[in-house]
């Protein structure tokens, strides 16, 4: 049985959220684990999908007020391992470059580039953990991508399968040189999120993947306003990720194992 204290049993899934879904669980009952990193965006409440209780956390907070660049991607995380966590998936609106995909559409990125800095990058700083150096070539969980693209194809919904995510520092959009210079290094995706939000979840041996929502064209690279393409496609992009997860979380719990048996396992 599920200890009361902190929640479902191991295998337990997480939803991390970025813009579009911050109350999305407003109602429902929180919790704020005490961690060595301070306090969560904002608390971890239980929402219901298939029958099955999962846990959702807004990462810029219920107000949407935290910015990429200030959220505490540790205390985040960290509270998500305390209620026992081992599977996070973390929902990131992002522009595309690759021009055969659009705004509306969804993804799972295979890999990512950091661009960003002054952030807090590791559990490991000297003083609250011991040190090891991760692994990090496969910076996404292939069993859990692979579980997001099966729900996909069963739910028939579209979902490209791979490509770069560059992380920007943000909070401001890019401009069109960077996104060309973006382009020259291999990025597909542009997002503000994703570290280091996957190398902590790496650290702490949870699984992590990324279900991204294309919300516009990259600066440069569209017909419209990058504030219009978002006005107008996240309603679609997350319609179909609802449709996703929903049949992600139908059923028994087909959780990863939280990196014990391979560590290499937008905003």
């Amino acid at each position: 049985m599920p200890d009361p204290a902190y929640g479902p049993a191991p295998g337990q899934f997480a939803i991390l959220a970025g813009s579009g879904f911050s109350d999305f669980a407003s109602l429902s009952p929180g919790r704020v684990p005490v961690t060595a990193y301070g306090a969560p965006s904002a608390a971890v409440r239980e929402v219901e999908f298939g029958g099955r209780r999962i846990w959702f956390l807004p990462r810029h907070g219920d107000r949407h007020d935290i910015p990429p660049h200030r959220i505490n991607y540790r205390a985040n995380l960290a509270a998500l391992k305390v209620l026992k966590v081992r599977n996070v998936l973390a929902l990131n609106t992002v522009g595309v470059i690759t021009p055969h995909l659009g705004p509306g559409q969804l993804a799972v990125p295979g890999q990512l580039i950091d661009y960003t800095y002054g952030r807090d990058h590791s559990i490991y700083d000297g003083s609250s953990a011991s040190l090891d150096h991760i692994d990090f070539t496969e910076p996404f969980s292939e069993p859990l991508r692979r579980q997001i693209l099966d729900a996909a194809r069963a739910a028939d919904v579209p979902c490209h399968d791979g490509g770069v995510y560059a992380v920007t520092q943000g909070p401001r959009l890019e401009t069109a040189a960077e996104i060309d210079r973006l382009e020259r290094d291999g990025a597909d995706f542009i997002g503000m999120t994703a570290m280091p939000e996957a190398a902590i979840a790496r650290e702490l041996q949870m699984d992590y993947a990324c279900l991204s929502l294309i919300v516009n064209f990259a600066a440069g690279r569209g017909a419209n306003a990058i504030h219009e393409d978002i006005e107008g496609s996240l309603l679609e992009a997350k319609t179909c990720a609802l449709r996703l997860m929903q049949q992600l979380f139908h059923g028994p719990s087909r959780g990863t194992d939280g990196g014990r048996r391979d560590r290499s396992g937008r905003r």
